[in-house]
């Protein structure tokens, strides 16, 4: 049974509880105000009212809480992907995926335009997105290797997963540059024309009007 430590008593001179999502709020918030570079670890920690080592405990530097669950997300995309996606062609399922992976409350897309602004902008977070683009296109791959009979590390769910990659990036571009803009209906319409465009073996062309199953 999980326990709900925020209601647990405090035990004598137990520091107070934080979490990730306490530490990658404050770190953005840091981030937008003062910019990626001037703020430290130390700063993080001490907003919190943690130590250094209990931040290195959730986050193993700076640059990760940037990022924050992302991997976590990615996992659950991957098996959001598994049992919502089986039913569409191959390219429309990417396209709904994509779609899903980035859609966000309200709430959260302010903090989310700072993240990807950092993320897109900061050469320092440029060089430690590589492994993190790396994993997301993995699950593109993934899904496109399943459906082709194929290895993910074969040559075409490889491409699949780079041209949906450059298509979600492009769309974050496009949404940053134009504060009004709508992410989710970039993003659709990004993906759209890679359904449009690109011909695999054994998967009909898809329509840029085919519009993705609400997940």
């Amino acid at each position: 049974m999980k326990i709900d430590e925020s209601r647990a008593p405090a035990r004598p001179g137990r520091r107070p509880s934080t979490s990730h999502e306490k530490i990658e709020a404050v770190g953005l918030r840091l981030f937008a105000e003062r910019g990626f570079d001037h703020v430290a670890v130390d700063d993080i920690a001490a907003e919190v009212g943690i130590g250094r080592r209990t931040l290195f405990r959730y986050f193993p530097s700076k640059n990760d809480i940037v990022w924050g669950s992302f991997d976590d997300h990615l996992e659950d995309w991957a098996a959001w992907l598994a049992s919502e996606t089986g039913e569409l062609p191959l390219l429309q399922a990417i396209r709904a995926g994509v779609v899903h992976f980035n859609t966000f409350s309200d709430e959260v897309l302010a903090s989310h335009r700072v993240r990807m602004s950092l993320i897109l902008n900061n050469p320092v977070l440029q060089a430690h997105a590589t492994l993190r683009y790396g994993k997301w296109r993995a699950v593109v791959a993934r899904l496109a290797a399943d459906r082709l009979g194929c290895a993910p590390e074969d040559f075409t769910p490889m491409v699949v997963g780079h041209i949906a990659l450059g298509a979600a990036l492009a769309s974050y571009e496009q949404w940053l540059r134009e504060p009004g803009s709508d992410l989710v209906d970039l993003l659709d319409r990004a993906l759209g024309l890679l359904a449009d465009s690109v011909s695999l073996p054994g998967v009909p062309s898809l329509s840029l009007d085919a519009p993705p199953r609400e997940g």
